[in-house]
């Protein structure tokens, strides 16, 4: 054999004798293997999350309401899952900004039937935001639960898969005309309403209660959200002497209207929609708001125990009292949590558990349950109140001096 070959014949042996004993003196490597959860870590941390889709405004003139949603759905959603989720897997919401405008909650709906990822959508605020978006959902398989929807057509033109856990302007209307006139003893009323279709839809329940009951509107006015200046209305109001003032006002609008009231010389009590019972209204309106009777569903004060602990962990972790919005989203999100521990974490598993749901534990209903047929909330409760010393209390019986 050549010299040379031999040579190359020795390097190659002498180069393979060393990888093998390098490769010899690497430890075995074990099979791959999902890590348990770290100390203090719940296997609902490390599991796939279950999405829950909400439309509402973070934007625009309502962004308040989309800020008080998300406070109550975050409370609820750190009780959920630090207890271990919903069958073991974790609750998250993907929030999209609609402005609560018809336009944009139809785009929203569209994108969330889209993503398979999004088994119920919560929203959005306004009823008319909702329904445009209800024929989406209702064709997508995907539960439109509007928890803050009134209108008393909503779930009824909406189908099998509208829900929701507000009440009614059927209800709520009637209701805020027997606290004026039956209780408060006023007979003689001015109306300020937005002119929306909550609001108008509002005003003619009111309005047909408040004639069954014996009383009258000496006065009504209309107005659109982004008016600030009511002196003009409020002297038309003085001058057709009503001895009480109703608002079917949202929280900023209802408190300017309070603040003018006492500049156009209009002195008689105040009566307001649940809609204007926010910390909101108080801070905004000031001195002006004092006194003010609310037909509300709420009181943060309220010391019954399906009321008080929530209301402590939402103040020690906001440093803030809750308005109902915040609780409502809070009670909204620990309901549709059962109603997929019932049905499954599926579009269809969501339907099907809120068939099935039975006294779910409630902050503003103490225990909430539903009509198979309107799919609303039953028996609604509500309770009358006043602003005294700048807080919501429970209105104490005595009528106001009309004289």
């Amino acid at each position: 054999m050549h010299k040379r070959t031999r040579f190359y014949l020795r390097v190659l042996l002498m180069t393979a004798v060393s990888l093998l004993l390098a490769a010899c003196a690497v430890p075995i490597q074990p099979a791959a293997q999902t890590a348990p959860p770290s100390a203090g870590q719940t296997s609902a941390q490390t599991a796939e999350p279950i999405y829950i889709g909400v439309s509402g405004p973070l934007t625009g003139p309502n962004a308040r309401y989309g800020e008080q949603w998300k406070k109550g759905f975050d409370l609820a959603l750190e009780e959920i899952n630090g207890a271990g989720g919903v069958n073991g897997r974790p609750l998250e919401y993907i929030f999209e900004d609609s402005q609560s405008d018809p336009k944009q909650s139809v785009v929203v709906a569209q994108k969330f039937v889209a993503d398979p990822r999004i088994i119920v959508e919560l929203g959005d605020f306004a009823s008319p935001a909702s329904m445009a978006a209800s024929p989406i959902y209702q064709r997508g398989g995907l539960v439109q639960f509007g928890f803050t929807n009134s209108h008393p057509d909503f779930t009824n033109a909406g189908g099998e898969y509208t829900w929701s856990n507000s009440v009614t302007q059927a209800q709520a209307s009637p209701a805020l005309a027997d606290y004026a006139v039956t209780d408060l003893g006023l007979d003689k009323l001015a109306v300020f309403y937005l002119n929306t279709d909550w609001g108008k839809s509002s005003y003619d329940l009111f309005a047909q209660r408040v004639e069954e009951l014996g009383a009258e509107i000496v006065a009504s006015e209309a107005y659109l959200p982004e008016e600030k200046d009511f002196r003009s209305a409020l002297t038309r109001a003085r001058e057709a002497a009503p001895n009480g003032l109703v608002l079917i006002s949202y929280q900023a609008d209802g408190a300017l209207i309070a603040q003018q009231v006492a500049q156009a010389g209009l002195d008689v009590p105040i009566v307001g929609a649940s809609s204007l019972q926010s910390p909101d209204f108080l801070n905004l309106g000031g001195e002006a708001v004092e006194g003010v009777y609310i037909r509300g569903q709420f009181l943060p004060t309220d010391p019954r125990p399906h009321v008080k602990p929530v209301v402590d962990r939402y103040i020690a972790k906001y440093n803030e009292t809750p308005d109902f919005f915040a609780i409502h989203a809070y009670d909204t999100m620990k309901l549709i949590a059962q109603a997929i521990e019932l049905g499954g974490a599926t579009r269809e598993g969501v339907l099907a558990g809120l068939k099935q749901v039975k006294d779910v534990p409630s902050v503003i209903y103490e225990t909430a349950n539903f009509d198979p047929e309107t799919r609303r909330v039953v028996d609604p409760q509500f309770v009358n109140l006043q602003v005294v010393d700048g807080e919501f209390v429970l209105w104490d019986g005595v009528k106001p001096n009309t004289q």
